[in-house]
């Protein structure tokens, strides 16, 4: 799995979510651009993506990732209050999304459903 945030502390959380869950987490991205080019080199099973972040947003990224690879598996996180972009990100290519601040078990009924 490779998790992209801006914020090293959500990282570090979603990380810890995934692997005590047993899911590995192969790469982490703080940009989309990042996200766009670790997405390349790794090939992971799931995506976690945030909706703003520096340099290109999530939403840009999900489309960048959904061009190389229209199957791509992608939850979005975000905060409260971003479902407008939620819908967007939604259209872009995302398969689901989880709002912050997370609860463990809400973000793995999430990634079970997109994993599905």
């Amino acid at each position: 799995m490779l998790v992209c945030d801006d914020a090293v502390l959500m990282r570090t959380m979603i990380t810890g979510i995934l692997s005590q869950a047993g899911y590995e987490v192969i790469g982490e991205a703080e940009t989309g651009a990042q996200a766009v080019e670790r997405f390349k080199e790794l090939d992971p099973d799931l995506v976690t993506m945030d909706i703003v972040m520096p340099d290109m947003g999530g939403i840009d990224a999900v489309r960048e990732i959904i061009k190389i690879s229209p199957g791509a598996k992608i939850l979005m996180c975000s905060a409260m209050g971003q479902h407008s972009l939620v819908t967007d990100a939604i259209q872009a290519g995302a398969k689901g999304f989880v709002v912050k601040p997370f609860r463990p078990s809400r973000v793995l009924e999430a990634v079970e459903r997109v994993l599905e």
